[in-house]
């Protein structure tokens, strides 16, 4: 007697995508309610079993849906937004910028809405995601009726939808809790990577995971930057420290791993981490070729990943796994590295087992859920077909098959698309929505590029009010003399510190931009050792103001720290020239008649053995800058310094 179930589809050439790689050329498949009852041969299938629903699929290939093993699907709203640009001055100068100022609850669930009608158009049942506010991406991720991983990104920094970290794992806390359970949506947290992160939130971060079982999604070893930042601040590698800091208690899922080795792999595969090979955001951001062979050999689950559409630029699984397998081959120069079917099954079951969630998906087998997708190869760009290997349906996908292939997609046993017609979504909408928030981001860009506070603004952090400070430069012959007479006047002390600086001036083809001046500060102790590197950004403006018998000068300016290497804020602010200044400077901080002044004595590195003396004190007034100019000559007559010697120009002028 044969079994009733609620959909039968037959007349394919079903890939299960199973452990033994199980296919039925003439295939069928039994379905009832979310779930797969049975897989094989249509005379078998159809035999056991009746449905008032069945289907003739054509010929067509019936196979498990794409899982993309990492994205941040609202950043749909920025695809093309800032191209050609290292990771660092993308990441920080433009795509943080950006989302400061516009990622809001709407536009993450419009972002999701655009990323889920590519995600089934293409093929794809369920992602695995990281991004702000993720109790939005899962509303409309569960609308659209597809299956997410979802993390609530967790960083040291202010995000849009946290002031601390504190929030932001707070947030996590109650979105795991409000998800947890539902049929399509795996709640997660995600702490975004070693370089965004304090031991602190590593701790708070896989204490959630922990509590709940759910998936930690991280950004491991993506840059050689990265890589070598954390050797030099932590000395040791990257999957060493985050060891350290205890996240291998949870469910990892490790993003990219770029610059890995044997030892951080089996550390991985140990802990039964498992990870997102990103091919084309690895190649368009430039940061390199991951291990994948060495990865899967060792037995890591390695899923295939998109990462965003600001770094990709699509959501297309079809061109990732092709490109998966051919970096594969051309780095190992083995034609044999990532056979196609080895590719398709990152794609598909160790996929899911890499994002956790293996046991329910990635493969068409009883119990499983019916997350599947229909893909015609009667195609042009598809003929012949050959069938004398059993491996050649698999070439056929990876290697000729085109997203735009895909006919007709299921998830939890519910269409979402048939005949090419999305059933759940409407594209032309969400198109006319998506452009309306490129031409606000296009003008908001446009207004920031128009200056350098701007942009410099832009970055977080900086100081935007304006500040003044009056300052004395005299050319000195003898640093000692100075020295001895600030002992011998007894000037109270508030502080001395001894310095090596390292600054670069930037300047642009306006003058009126004024410099902009980055700054390393290296703190010396009294042993004549570093104890303490600081850096920062200094904005000084054009104005020279003189007082006080052309002596002293003041200068506006803005300040921010500086928390990129050099090189990011060259190519951030693309200066149309630059000067440096190298110095030795002994600064103390003094009280004269009421009032605070620093005192400088410096020696230039680029002027052999000049040494000058230069006396500053912060003002906000005209009327306190005339008085704390009078001061500071008067101070630097007390000192010995010669009146005839002053310099009316700051070092990089002379």
């Amino acid at each position: 007697m044969q079994k009733s179930v609620d959909l039968l589809l037959w007349n394919a050439h079903i890939l299960t995508m199973d452990e033994a790689l199980n296919q039925y050329p003439d295939g069928a498949i039994a379905i009832k309610g979310d779930s797969i009852v049975e897989v094989g041969t249509k005379a078998d299938i159809l035999e056991k079993y009746s449905s008032a629903k069945s289907i003739d699929c054509g010929g067509k290939i019936l196979m498990p849906g794409l899982v993309n093993a990492h994205t941040h699907v609202p950043m749909t709203l920025l695809r093309g937004l800032a191209d050609d640009l290292r990771l660092d001055v993308w990441l920080m100068g433009y795509m943080m910028p950006v989302e400061r100022e516009f990622v809001t609850p709407d536009f993450c669930r419009l972002g999701t809405q655009l990323a889920c009608a590519e995600f089934i158009r293409g093929g794809v049942t369920c992602f695995a995601d990281m991004y702000y506010f993720e109790d939005d991406i899962a509303q409309a991720t569960s609308e659209a009726g597809l299956r997410g991983v979802l993390g609530q990104s967790v960083m040291k920094y202010p995000t849009p939808d946290a002031a601390s970290y504190d929030d932001s794992t707070t947030m996590a806390r109650e979105f795991i809790k409000k998800w947890l359970g539902h049929p399509l949506i795996v709640p997660s947290i995600a702490p975004h990577a070693p370089y965004t992160l304090t031991p602190e939130i590593f701790k708070a971060a896989t204490q959630v995971a922990v509590e709940f079982d759910v998936p930690l999604h991280i950004h491991i070893a993506e840059t050689s930057f990265e890589v070598e930042n954390m050797r030099n601040e932590q000395n040791m590698p990257v999957v060493p420290y985050v060891k350290k800091q205890g996240i291998f208690e949870a469910k990892v899922l490790a993003a990219h791993c770029v610059h890995i080795d044997d030892g951080e792999i089996h550390t991985l595969y140990n802990y039964k981490a498992g990870v997102s090979h990103n091919p084309s955001s690895n190649l368009k951001l430039a940061s390199g070729f991951a291990p994948v062979r060495t990865m899967l050999e060792t037995g890591l689950n390695v899923g295939i990943g998109t990462d965003g559409t600001a770094s990709n630029n699509d959501l297309d699984m079809f061109e990732e796994m092709r490109l998966a397998s051919f970096i594969s081959k051309a780095i190992t120069q083995d034609p044999t590295s990532l056979p196609a079917w080895q590719v398709l099954s990152m794609a598909t079951r160790i996929g899911a087992k890499a994002i956790h969630i293996g046991s329910i998906t990635g493969s068409l087998e009883p119990g499983k859920r019916a997350d599947l997708i229909l893909l015609e190869t009667n195609v042009v760009h598809n003929t012949p077909k050959f069938t004398r290997d059993p491996n050649s349906v698999y070439a056929q996908i990876i290697y000729a098959a085109k997203s735009t292939d895909v006919t007709d997609v299921m998830v939890n046993g519910k269409w979402l698309m048939q005949a090419k017609q999305l059933l759940t979504l409407d594209e032309a909408v969400l198109m006319e929505q998506a452009n309306a928030y490129a031409k606000k981001i296009d003008a908001f860009l446009i207004q920031r590029e128009q200056s350098v506070l701007s942009k410099l603004i832009a970055l977080g952090g900086s100081t935007e009010s304006e500040s003044f400070e009056v300052q004395l430069k005299v050319q000195i012959d003898d640093p000692k003399k100075i020295i001895a007479a600030i002992d011998e006047n007894k000037l109270p002390i508030l502080y001395k510190k001894h310095y090596k600086q390292y600054d670069t001036y930037f300047s642009f083809e306006s003058p009126a931009e004024g410099w902009l001046r980055y700054r390393e500060d290296d703190i010396v102790d009294e042993a004549g050792k570093t104890s303490e590197v600081r850096s920062r950004l200094t904005l000084l403006g054009e104005t020279h103001e003189e007082f006080a018998g052309d002596a002293l000068l003041s200068r506006s300016r803005f300040l921010a720290p500086a928390t990129q290497p050099f090189r990011f804020y060259r190519e951030y602010f693309k200066p149309a020239s630059e000067k440096q200044v190298e110095k030795d400077r002994l600064r103390w901080s003094v009280k004269f008649k009421g009032e605070q002044f620093f005192i400088n004595v410096d020696q230039l590195s680029t002027s052999g053995k000049q040494y000058f003396l230069e006396i500053k004190s912060r003002t906000w007034s005209r009327i306190d800058a005339q008085k704390k100019a009078l001061l500071a000559v008067e101070l630097m007559e007390l000192l010995g310094a010669s009146k005839d010697k002053m310099v009316e120009f700051d070092y990089f002028e002379m």
